[in-house]
């Protein structure tokens, strides 16, 4: 007996369904789905966030001294000329990043194992390259995912039954979460 539903695809198949659909599902909040697809897509999702709960605090501030460009009134980079180059000119500034602890590391990488990269497009710009924005998943599971969930053992997701689907009559529901 199979410990997972083979969802009628091969391995690499049904791998990439179930990360495309815990990205949607932890990037969107929710998605429709079918019955079986959604028992396994909780499965990873609920892993994921349970991982992020427990490492939401396991970091330490660090002060750094970093080089910025000095830009002027319009935001544009300042050059000045040294032995007949245009060179920017740089100021050291003191910053304070999130340096993660070995334990929040691991948990990390293990995220960005199963979630694919996502793109934001702004409805205003939309088509052009340069509008777009890369969206941090882990992050936003450390931050915003994470502190909703600080409180609760488990069950982070809900499946609703909304029906069997036109098509084939198979079960639809939402999966979404709690």
């Amino acid at each position: 007996m199979a410990k997972y539903r083979k969802l009628g695809k091969t391995s690499d198949q049904r791998k990439a369904l179930i990360r495309n659909q815990v990205t949607a599902l932890l990037y969107n909040g929710r998605i429709i789905t079918t019955e079986a697809r959604a028992k396994e897509v909780r499965k990873v999702a609920d892993g994921l966030i349970a991982a992020a709960v427990k490492e939401k605090d396991n970091f330490e501030e660090v002060t750094v001294k970093a080089k910025v460009a000095r830009k002027d009134k319009d935001g544009k980079r300042v050059k000045e000329v040294v032995d007949g180059k245009k060179v920017t000119v740089y100021d050291e500034v003191d910053k304070t990043i999130r340096k993660d602890m070995p334990s929040r590391l691991h948990a990390r990488r293990e995220m960005l194992k199963v979630l694919y990269p996502v793109k934001e497009v702004p409805e205003k710009g939309a088509g052009r390259k340069k509008n777009t924005k890369n969206v941090d998943l882990v992050d936003k599971l450390f931050t915003e995912i994470a502190s909703k969930y600080v409180g609760r053992n488990g069950g982070y997701t809900r499946i609703v039954k909304i029906g069997p689907r036109k098509g084939d009559g198979a079960m639809e529901v939402v999966l979404e979460l709690v």
